[in-house]
């Protein structure tokens, strides 16, 4: 993997001077660089890690596997831009397995999710079956431990 984007993957806030210094390149390199990552699509977008949990946010993540039934000469790619294209919707991909799509949604309540399946993906054309999970505490997320250090109480009694 390119040094550059690893740099970036794991902090997207590093500044052109860091990443320059990092790379062992002079600024404009790095900047012509990243601009040229930015153009052809490599680099999407940037964004942040957050701990809901830790907020006064009402924020619930669910992870749904569709079963669907591909459409002529589109294959998967019609019914996938159709679900990307909610706002509810983090993430969508082409599984192997038992589910052709998985998609990872977030909403305020589970009440929420579930009339987003409802609603809006179980009735799309082509859609066969739906599975949710939802997820009820998260470790890691994009290479982010959300563990927090554990005392052990035991070793306060061993000295």
């Amino acid at each position: 993997m390119d040094r550059m984007l690893t740099i970036l993957k794991e902090n997207a806030r590093v500044s052109l001077e860091e990443l320059a210094d990092l790379l062992g390149i002079s600024e404009d390199e790095a900047a012509d660089r990243l601009d040229s990552y930015l153009a052809s699509g490599v680099i999407r977008g940037f964004t942040t890690v957050n701990d809901w949990e830790k907020t006064d946010a009402k924020y619930v993540t669910a992870l749904i596997d569709l079963k669907v039934t591909p459409m002529k000469n589109f294959g998967f790619d019609a019914i996938a831009r159709e679900i990307a294209s909610f706002d509810e919707v983090e993430s969508v991909y082409l599984m192997s397995g038992g589910y052709d799509l998985g998609l990872t949604i977030h909403a305020s309540n589970f009440r929420d999710v579930a009339l987003f399946v409802y609603e809006r993906i179980a009735p799309l054309e082509g859609v066969v079956s739906t599975a949710t999970h939802f997820v009820l505490r998260r470790y890691k997320e994009a290479g982010i431990s959300f563990l927090e250090e554990q005392r052990d109480e035991r070793s306060e009694f061993l000295q």
